[in-house]
Formats: C-alpha cells, sequence, structure tokens
C-alpha cells in the first residue's frame, strides 16, 4: 500500500499538508486521536515512531487497552443486482453469503497487501 507508515503493528495513512509544508499522519485502529509531522521522510518516521513509542507507555501507565476492538460485523451497502448476484454466486458454492462476502473481502485484501 502507498502512503502507509507501519511500526510495531500500528500502522498510518500519510499525507502531505500544501499549506503547512509538511507530511503528517494519525495513527488508524486506536481508541485515541494521535497525529503526528515532519518536514522530511526521516523526520515524519522518527515522529511516528515515537508517537506509538509515547501512546504505548501511556496506555500501560494507565492500565488501557489501546488497540481497538473489532466486532467482526458491519453492514454493508450495495445494489440489489449485486446482492442477487453473490447470493447465486454463494448458493451455488454451497457456502452462506456472509462466507462468500468475507471470502471476497480477504482475497481483496491479499490482493492489495502484496501489490
Amino acid at each position: 500500500m502507498n502512503n502507509v507508515m507501519r511500526y510495531k503493528g500500528y500502522w498510518a495513512k500519510i499525507q502531505y499538508s500544501e499549506e503547512d509544508n509538511c507530511f503528517w499522519g494519525e495513527i488508524e485502529g486506536i481508541n485515541d486521536m494521535i497525529t503526528f509531522e515532519g518536514s522530511t521522510v526521516d523526520e515524519l518516521r522518527k515522529d511516528f515512531e515515537d508517537a506509538i513509542e509515547h501512546y504505548i507507555e501511556h496506555c500501560k501507565n494507565y492500565n488501557k487497552e489501546p488497540q481497538k476492538q473489532y466486532s467482526g460485523s458491519f453492514n454493508i451497502r450495495i445494489t440489489p443486482e449485486l446482492h442477487k448476484q453473490a447470493s447465486i454466486l454463494s448458493k451455488v458454492s454451497d457456502i452462506s453469503l456472509n462466507q462468500f462476502v468475507e471470502n471476497a473481502i480477504a482475497n481483496a485484501v491479499k490482493f492489495e497487501l502484496n501489490k
């Protein structure tokens, strides 16, 4: 994935602010909002890693779970025709519609991560 930084299982999408002439990001998948920035890639990486280290230490000191908990359940909206086609394909494959959708998402994620 382009424009993504990873460190110790945490990740952030990197953006550029023309107005501030710097790179910045926000750590995703956590219960709090933590941003970081840098004028160079090296500064950005250092601020990102420092922000994560500080966050981990803060959570440890307050006995707090740092990662967001995902339930594994979410609602999606698709066109009726796509719903129909997915339903037919799941029946033909002898799997539930949920399993069909999970397989499709898993394949898309695997594809994106292997780019």
